[in-house]
Formats: structure tokens, C-alpha cells, sequence
């Protein structure tokens, strides 16, 4: 089996098969068409497809929902890691250096642990967007704007979370069609609890979001008065993330599991 025909399904923000949030990740040996790797994610289905690419030491990382390509994926960072590190092309210990569209992210292991750097996103709050309540199911306290088109809505409740039935349609029509929901946690070993949705990249909603905490880690930091926080993101297969304020940064912790290893049976390149 030629190394560059395999694609791989990893479940991160997990140690449990079919929990977090799945992932593709493909190894390449060279540059591919963007219209090729968009018609893997397709087929793959996941909410994001990781393609590598070695240069030199570093790798570059492309990463693309079955609808867009986006400049940057915490889980499929992590699904990616997981899979140098397990195929041995990264010593376990050494640093991995991922050069993604607009940012290098630098990933280590400890123990069981994968640690991602990731930059810290921008916080602005801003007026509740009309019909939120209608829409999404809750009255916000607060509502924020960050990167990347991202709306976050802080509730009262983790209760709000859970019970959210939002309407995918009418987000997209409202400009809430990339939404984080977020509330402190009710169970003192957890800080704060966080769904994800983005209908507008075709993912309804994401099981386990690293690039979220982006954001939410700055929010929480100082909601908290604490740098280290652990959150739960309380999709239907759940997700558990370790996270840091390192100044402009923000560390996110989480370990990963192999779950398919899967050939490519049509001529590498064709679209």
C-alpha cells in the first residue's frame, strides 16, 4: 500500500473510540490540486479532512470541512499529530511544526498528552443578534464577536446548552451561522461547558472544537481569574480539552485515537 494512497480517521479530544470529534488525515508526497483534497473531504464527510505535506522538518497543513477549506482546525491539528507521532515520522519526543494558511502551530506530546499552540483570538462584545432566542433557544447574558466570522453566546446555564435545539436554516439567514454556546460548568471538576455550531461550512454542529477555545480561553480566563481551565464541549459524543493563557497564545491539550486506516483506490490526483 503506497504510503501517499492512505488516509486515516482519527477520533480526538478522546481516549474513547467513537467519542470527540473525528478527523481525516492524509500524509501526501507532494502538492495537490485544492479541488482534489475538497473532493476527499466530500467523500470523507467529516467536519474537517487534514492534508500534510513535508517540507524540509516542518509539515504544511491544509484543512477543508466536505464544503470549504479553512485556515485553521484544532481537532484535525491533534488528529494529524497523533498520527506522525504513531507512524513514527516524528520521534515522540521531539516538536512537530505545522505551517497552516495564516499561522505556524508547534505541537508536542507529553505522556498520553498532545499540547498544541494556537494563537489567541480577538474579543469584541457586541449587541445580542435579532431573534437569537428564537433562534438558538436561550437569551444570552452577553454575546461576543471573535475571528474568523465566529458569534459566541455566553447563558446563565449550562442547562441552556444542553437543552439548544437551534434552527440551522435561520442561522445561516441571521449571520449566526458559525455560533459558540457557552456557560460555566455545573460540576466543580470542569470550568466551562461550550456546543459549537457552523452550518455556513456545511457542519450543523462540530462534536469537539480545539480552534473554538481559540476564544473561549481568553473569555473564560477572565470570567475565572485562572490561566489553566478544563472544558467539556457537551455534543452528543462529548469532548474534553485541557487549555492555557499563555499571553498571546493559547495551549490546548488533548489525547486522540486511531480508528481507520483506509486505502485509496482511485489513481492518486484524480478528480
Amino acid at each position: 500500500m503506497s504510503s501517499n494512497k492512505i488516509i486515516y480517521q482519527v477520533d480526538s479530544f478522546t481516549e474513547e473510540p467513537f467519542k470527540g470529534n473525528p478527523a481525516g488525515v492524509m500524509i501526501l508526497d507532494k502538492e495537490m490540486d485544492s479541488t482534489w483534497m475538497q473532493n476527499i473531504a466530500m467523500e470523507m464527510n467529516l467536519s474537517e479532512t487534514a492534508f500534510l505535506l513535508p517540507q524540509g522538518k516542518k509539515y504544511k497543513i491544509r484543512y477543508f470541512t466536505p464544503e470549504h477549506e479553512v485556515a485553521l482546525c484544532g481537532h484535525a491539528t491533534l488528529a494529524s499529530a497523533h498520527i506522525l507521532y504513531e507512524v513514527g515520522l516524528v520521534e515522540e519526543s521531539n516538536t512537530i511544526h505545522f505551517v497552516a494558511m495564516e499561522t505556524e502551530l508547534i505541537i508536542a506530546k507529553e505522556n498520553n498528552w498532545i499540547v498544541m499552540n494556537f494563537p489567541k483570538y480577538s474579543l469584541t462584545q457586541i449587541n445580542t443578534p435579532k431573534r437569537f432566542k428564537n433562534i438558538v433557544g436561550f437569551e444570552p447574558k452577553e454575546v461576543y464577536s471573535s475571528d474568523y466570522q465566529w458569534i459566541i453566546a455566553v447563558s446563565e446555564t449550562e442547562n441552556d446548552i444542553i437543552n439548544s435545539t437551534p434552527d440551522f436554516e435561520a442561522m445561516k439567514a441571521n449571520k449566526l451561522g458559525h455560533l459558540m454556546i457557552t456557560a460555566e460548568s455545573s460540576d466543580a471538576k470542569t470550568d466551562f461547558v461550550v456546543r459549537c455550531f457552523g452550518p455556513s461550512l456545511g457542519i450543523n454542529e462540530d462534536p469537539v472544537t480545539g480552534s473554538a477555545h481559540c476564544a473561549l480561553t481568553p473569555l473564560w480566563a477572565k470570567k475565572k481569574n485562572k490561566t489553566e481551565m478544563i472544558s467539556a464541549q457537551l455534543s452528543k459524543r462529548t469532548g474534553k480539552l485541557i487549555v492555557k493563557l499563555l499571553n498571546d497564545k493559547v495551549e490546548i491539550k488533548g489525547k486522540a485515537i486511531t480508528i481507520l486506516k483506509s486505502e485509496l483506490k482511485i489513481p492518486y490526483g484524480i478528480q
